[in-house]
């Protein structure tokens, strides 16, 4: 991914994190020369080596995993994002942008197929998607459907050897005119554009002096 020097994201636990909020991404992979993607949730296990390790399944019919194994891989998450108008800057010689927060990470694809390791996986993932609920479903391993279920899906592990982060806020304009598209932002409503308002200021806050 082409990332300027200004939205370069380098904190490892703050791009872990946002794979966690973010975590149904896109899997992509090249098959016969092609690029091929698939979209999928993914897990984070932030201690299985140095970067963490990226953990999902797919369909066995999919043939992104057979055709893929043991290639290097991308995984991309995106955040909220939001179109700017030159307008917001109220300044001349501006042009249209868009805000966004993505980040990608990479590593050799290596397939699961050992039926007590899937059973964890689909397990583990079960669990972190229903956490939230007041009466969380809970995936029965032993049963019949699971059964038959566990024969048509294949598990995946994708240990990260590469990880970057894009926070595309306008860092490359002054203090005052990010204020501004802040606002607007603000002003237009949407979920996205409020999330991208709230990491502007967020960022703002943090770059100015402590008169402390």
């Amino acid at each position: 991914m082409y990332v300027p020097t200004a939205f370069r994201e380098l904190d490892g636990a703050k791009l872990s994190d946002f794979i966690e909020q973010h975590s149904f991404g896109v899997l992509v992979s090249q098959i016969e020369g092609v690029p091929f993607a698939t979209h999928l949730p993914f897990l984070l296990e932030r201690e299985a080596g140095p970067q963490g390790t990226l953990v999902g399944h797919m369909a066995r019919a999919n043939p992104q995993w057979e055709l893929s194994r043991g290639q290097t891989v991308l995984a991309i998450f995106s955040g909220p994002h939001s179109y700017i108008s030159p307008a917001w800057y109220e300044a001349d010689n501006v042009v249209p942008t868009w805000n966004y927060v993505a980040v990608h990470a990479s590593g050799k694809l290596d397939i699961v197929e050992d039926d007590s390791e899937l059973v964890k996986i689909v397990r583990d993932t079960t669990n972190y998607y229903e956490q939230s609920r007041p009466t969380p479903w809970k995936f029965d391993e032993n049963s019949k459907f699971a059964e038959r279920l566990l024969t048509q899906i294949i598990g995946f592990r994708i240990r990260i050897e590469g990880i970057e982060g894009k926070w595309k806020l306008n860092q490359n304009q002054p203090a005052e005119r990010q204020e501004k598209v802040a606002s607007a932002l603000q002003e237009v409503g949407s979920e996205n554009a409020r999330s991208i308002a709230n990491l502007m200021r967020e960022r703002l806050n943090r770059s100015r002096p402590n008169d402390n």
